[in-house]
């Protein structure tokens, strides 16, 4: 059956559906970069909120600022904005849902003064952000807002029809000011270390070329909350529209599939109100550092010390990689030797118990998470998710070579073969710039670890990790994957 509004109550019973009627609801959050993610998290949390029959006036409004973000509008628009949170898991965890908190998507294409308009108005209290980890416009090596790049540039050109998240932010505000409208919170949801202040960070550079009056406004007025966010959701199939269809019998054109597992914990700094989230789970604290630490550096920086090897590897799911028992112990090896005793405590959570999780979430077979969805992006990640970690251990003169197999495993797999001759496209915005990196074999060494902007500094003047990143190169080259992680076993 078609999943929409008209037909909800004839769905089966075996799936939660929506207590609250999408009309008796009114828009507090716009969200830009409506995807898999925010529907299994944000929308997820706020869902479960307005079940409990209060808070309807915080609903959600997509907003979407790309072209490729049409689809993701007419397949949604086409249910009444319903969606299946399709819940997977090895056990009887699971338990999947119509979501409905998400009642309507404005396209900038269609119309840049309407989505100017939707986020100036005063019932917008929050707006949310999942733009990538790279979509901030923050070079990482020197923390510097990119103003050069030609959207930033066109919108400076252009204020009244801006295309980037952060003219459109500005253009909304400028009208709030100029209305008298109190400000909204900007709520980042992605991925990164203190999101929140990264946010901060480039609206206040983009105002700051554009309007400084208005750039004095946002500082004074414009909170921006740190957040750490968590819930495996991997890239729908085909596969996954047809699970959900003979497993429910729902005809969804675009459900969203995640673990049962899902954690969101969020500094309380909202300046115009905000959900209830912690009457459903959110954790709300003074201070996300130790929570983001930890959950970066162990599930982010694990994701990609199994992700580049598996692909090479030949595998192409991550329950594939923690199959392979010399996979699983290089996961924990890396997480209890080099992660762990770099984390300071984190309230209520037990290490190894987290730890020990991870490995469980990582080898959920039903969820079947792609890896080439982990790789992607790379080069945005490493100085995220993987760099802070090494610089550590080359700073306290510890063992490098395990983490050091990170990267050398990247340097292989951006040549775009495995281990077995199958070829792959590499799904990252700088894919050619970062091929040409290691075009060279006998170059890729001093062109790979010379790239600051992912890099830094301190990593290619190491002559420790400098030999270390060598010598897991050659071995990967001489014994391949296996035959390293055998080794490195060792040590």
């Amino acid at each position: 059956m078609k999943l929409n509004r008209h037909n909800l109550d004839n769905l089966t019973d075996k799936v939660a559906k929506p207590a609250y009627l999408a009309r008796d609801t009114r828009h507090g959050i716009a969200h830009i970069g409506v995807g898999g993610f925010h529907r299994a998290h944000q929308a997820y949390y706020t869902d479960a909120l307005l079940n409990q029959g209060r808070d309807l006036d915080w609903s959600i409004c997509g907003i979407g600022l790309r072209p490729e973000d049409r689809k993701v509008r007419d397949d949604l628009a086409e249910q009444d904005y319903l969606y299946t949170l399709f819940e997977l898991d090895d056990g009887d965890d699971s338990q999947s849902r119509i979501i409905g908190s998400l009642t309507d998507m404005l396209l900038v294409e269609e119309g840049i003064q309407r989505v100017i308009d939707t986020l100036a108005s005063p019932g917008i209290r929050i707006v949310s952000l999942t733009i990538t980890e790279g979509g901030y416009c923050i070079e990482d090596s020197s923390g510097e807002f990119m103003a050069h790049l030609p959207t930033i540039q066109y919108d400076l050109a252009h204020p009244r029809t801006p295309r980037t998240v952060f003219g459109v932010l500005c253009a909304a505000l400028a009208q709030r000011r100029a209305s008298g409208t109190p400000a909204f919170t900007v709520m980042s949801c992605d991925n990164l270390p203190h999101n929140g202040r990264v946010a901060r960070k480039a609206l206040l550079a983009y105002a700051a070329l554009s309007d400084a009056h208005l750039y004095d406004w946002i500082a004074d007025h414009v909170s921006f909350p740190n957040a750490m966010v968590d819930r495996i959701t991997p890239m729908t199939s085909n596969a996954h529209r047809l699970q959900l269809h003979d497993q429910f019998g729902i005809d969804d054109a675009w459900p969203v599939v995640c673990e049962p597992f899902v954690q969101w914990v969020l500094e309380d700094n909202f300046v115009n109100g905000r959900p209830a989230w912690e009457l459903v789970g959110v954790q709300l604290t003074d201070d996300v550092t130790p929570y983001e630490e930890m959950k970066i550096k162990l599930l982010n920086g694990s994701h990609l010390a199994l992700t580049y090897l598996g692909f090479l590897k030949g595998y192409r799911f991550v329950h594939e990689t923690m199959n392979d028992p010399l996979f699983v112990a290089y996961m924990r090896a890396y997480m209890d030797i080099d992660v762990t005793p770099q984390l300071a405590a984190v309230p209520g959570i037990d290490l190894t118990a987290y730890k020990n999780t991870l490995v469980q979430r990582f080898s959920n077979q039903a969820i079947a998470d792609q890896l080439e969805r982990v790789c992607s992006d790379g080069s945005s990640k490493f100085p995220k998710f993987t760099v802070p970690t090494l610089n550590r251990l080359i700073t306290e003169g510890r063992e490098l070579k395990r983490a050091a197999l990170v990267v050398a495993a990247w340097a292989l797999y951006l040549k775009g073969v495995d281990e077995n001759g199958q070829t792959y496209a590499i799904p990252d915005p700088r894919a050619a710039f970062c091929q040409a990196l290691v075009a060279d074999d006998s170059l890729i060494v001093q062109r790979l670890l010379a790239v600051e902007a992912i890099f830094g500094t301190l990593i290619p003047q190491s002559a420790e990790f400098v030999a270390a990143f060598e010598w897991c190169l050659n071995s990967l080259r001489e014994t391949g994957v296996s035959g390293t992680l055998e080794k490195l076993a060792s040590l």
